[in-house]
């Protein structure tokens, strides 16, 4: 059996800062919420690096005695414990002693500090447990801490942390959170040099829900207001109308104190059920206030998940807290069009102008007299057309394909069983030659298969180099594809405007026209045969994400670039969409960016093949025809077509049926036409 061996503090003191310090925002999070502890009312945090190499926060609070600064790095030694009894009315954020000591334990830290009744303030520097520096210092009224090198002594733990500006904004996440806990105290927020966030400690929730969230999701609010069981909830809830695409919006504090709780979940969505769009979430900002002793904060080494002594208390509370907001804010939205602003001309001296004119329309022109058509075979010399082959050794149905797409040159209309002749013309160029009228027929405008066929042995006027054989070889494939094509379709008609019904030889067959139609998109998505262009829109709209789904879309800006959208980046969080792909003309833009970012966030590790796959889906979703759309017969047609010709038109791209066949013999079978 191996020894049991006593760890040293050093390792001890890793072990246990893994625990508490993941990143820096962990960092972040245990200094802030000792700043609001100590009743600062101002704290400033600056970053450099997205807070790897550099982190200040500054607050005015009461600062921490020269006799005491040491201590203060110790493991277990709080200023806000003193007996086990403190355990069950914790009011303060911090309470365990750890925070100090976890991240001196894996960064360089230095910090000034000084109460305002002291002339004079403390500056102590500690690095990796290991005291550096304690003297005296002129310095502010309150406390400044700086960590520098996070993990610095730890290079396992420091290949594992992201980008710099990934770090940097899971820092503003956990700042804008703390923020909207204590909208009586003012934070200011410096990355890199550039003031970034700002909020001004007046103490109104609203103020700073707008300052964190904007003005439209802000605009979407409703307030809360209600306590039961002495139980106060106060804050706001979203409007149904505006849900989220995901939960990250939600947001509960329990006395100040920003956690992630069940029953808070389920209260709040079970309260917007039958009033929300399924596939939506609810955002909010609630302030829950409880007694401390029937909330138990000390069950996460991070303190961001608690536990209630009766959840069922805490339930009731919210979820009648939640539809009581809903039906007090039940009231129709109003549709406000903007009037056009009259515009002051006498601002703008002009000279005078006279009345404008009565608008006429202009007189209809006359049709040009049609011109006939006429086709001149001339016999000369092979001298003078030296390779008549070459001009004339087109097939019959490219020619009558081209006449027919030339609207310039109107064609008169014959009668086929008396065609009437053109009178010939002469060409005085070449004398002497014999010329021979040739009628000329109106092309036939009627579908291909129904093209009588070409005999390979009838003569061909004016195609003198030609054989039958030539001919044969040329015309056979298109009428062979024609005649396949004339025996295959006829629309029966459409069932609950969901589903075609067609026969198709012996066979009826039924499909669903969304399946079907999805299914074609995203094979031409695919193949690129359907062009994912940007259509622009008439004015960008500005979107609020979460700080890892604005990472996740820069991160990623060719790709989509390549998928038809055009994201302007203003500041995290906040996105401008400014195109969506044209194909998706008419969808709503910030659902459609909302679920790119969410399948890049999910495909973050290898997200070309998965996440194409999955866009491809929605794209080809979105714009298929619905069920119970309106769709003529000429529609319903093609669809049939497409998918009778497309062997791979079988299944929709989320594994539904897209067609099945009934036979004739199923019919008398099924009528005992046949026993």
């Amino acid at each position: 059996m191996p020894q049991i061996n006593l760890l040293t503090k050093e390792v001890a003191e890793l072990i246990a800062a893994g625990e508490v310090i993941e990143r820096p925002s962990s960092i972040i999070k245990e200094l802030l919420e000792n700043s609001i502890d100590s009743g600062a009312n101002s704290i400033t945090v600056e970053i450099r690096r997205g807070g790897i190499t550099y982190m200040r926060v500054t607050d005015n609070g009461c600062g921490i005695d020269e006799s005491d600064v040491p201590k203060a790095f110790l493991r277990h030694a709080t200023s806000k414990l003193k007996s086990k009894e403190d355990l069950d009315k914790i009011f303060t954020l911090g309470f365990r002693g750890e925070a100090l000591a976890s991240i001196a334990a894996v960064a360089k830290v230095e910090i000034y500090t000084k109460p305002a009744a002291d002339e004079y303030g403390t500056h102590y520097v500690i690095e990796g447990t290991e005291e550096k520096l304690c003297e005296k210092a002129g310095c502010a009224d309150g406390t400044t801490i700086v960590v520098r090198d996070i993990f610095y002594n730890v290079p396992a733990r420091l290949k594992f942390l992201k980008k710099d500006v990934s770090e940097g904004n899971s820092i503003a996440n956990i700042i804008e959170k703390i923020a909207l806990s204590h909208p009586d105290i003012s934070f200011k927020f410096i990355r890199d040099g550039k003031a970034e966030f700002y909020t001004s400690g007046d103490g109104d929730i609203f103020s700073t829900v707008y300052t964190v969230f904007g003005k439209q999701l802000a605009a979407a609010m409703l307030p809360v207001d209600y306590e039961l069981n002495g139980i106060h909830i106060a804050g706001f809830t979203i409007k149904p109308l505006f849900g989220r695409a995901k939960r990250s919006f939600q947001n509960f504090f329990i006395n100040g104190r920003y956690v992630r709780s069940f029953t808070c979940t389920k209260a709040l969505e079970d309260a917007y059920t039958n009033s929300i769009m399924e596939g939506k979430f609810p955002a909010c900002v609630l302030m829950i206030n409880v007694p401390p002793d029937v909330v138990d904060v000390n069950v996460h080494p991070a303190k961001i998940e608690v536990r209630f002594s009766n959840d069922d208390v805490i339930y009731n509370t919210l979820y009648f807290a939640i539809k009581s907001a809903l039906l007090a804010g039940s009231v129709p939205s109003e549709m406000n069009i903007p009037s056009r602003p009259k515009i002051d001309y006498t601002v703008y001296p002009q000279k005078p102008t006279p009345p404008p004119e009565q608008y006429r329309f202009a007189e209809p022109e006359k049709p040009a007299e049609p011109v006939k058509a006429v086709k001149v075979s001339v016999s000369v010399p092979t001298e003078v057309v030296p390779d008549i082959r070459a001009a004339e050794s087109v097939p019959v149905d490219v020619i009558t394909e081209k006449v027919a797409e030339k609207p310039a040159e109107p064609i008169i209309e014959k009668n086929e069983t008396a065609p009437e002749l053109c009178e010939p013309t002469v060409d005085n160029s070449v004398p002497n030659k014999e010329i021979k009228p040739v009628i000329e027929e109106k092309p036939v405008e009627e579908p291909m298969e129904e093209t009588p066929p070409i005999s390979a042995e009838e003569p061909v006027s004016g195609f003198k180099y030609i054989n039958s054989g030539s001919l044969k070889k040329k015309t056979e494939p298109v009428l062979e594809i024609q005649q396949k094509e004339e025996k295959t379709v006829r629309l029966i008609g459409e069932a609950f405007k969901t589903y075609v019904i067609a026969e198709c030889g012996d066979e009826v067959v039924f499909i669903d026209k969304h399946a079907a139609h999805e299914r074609i998109l995203f094979e031409n998505i695919k193949a690129r045969k359907q062009q994912l262009n940007s259509q622009m829109l008439l004015a960008p709209i500005e979107l609020m994400l979460e700080y890892s789904e604005y990472d996740a879309l820069e991160e990623n800006s060719a790709l989509i670039s390549e998928l038809g959208f055009e994201i302007g980046f203003v500041k995290a969080p906040l996105v401008s969409i400014k195109g969506i792909p044209a194909i998706l003309d008419g969808c709503e833009a910030e659902g459609l960016v909302q679920e790119l970012a969410g399948n890049l966030l999910e495909h973050k590790h290898n997200p070309m093949p998965e996440i194409l796959d999955d866009m491809y889906h929605t794209f080809a979703c979105k714009a298929a025809i619905k069920a119970h759309d309106n769709n003529s017969p000429k529609e319903l047609m093609w669809l049939v077509k497409e998918v009778l010709s497309r062997d791979e038109i079988r299944y929709c791209p989320h594994g539904r049926p897209v067609m099945f066949k009934l036979t004739k013999y199923d019919f008398d079978k099924q009528f005992k036409r046949i026993v």
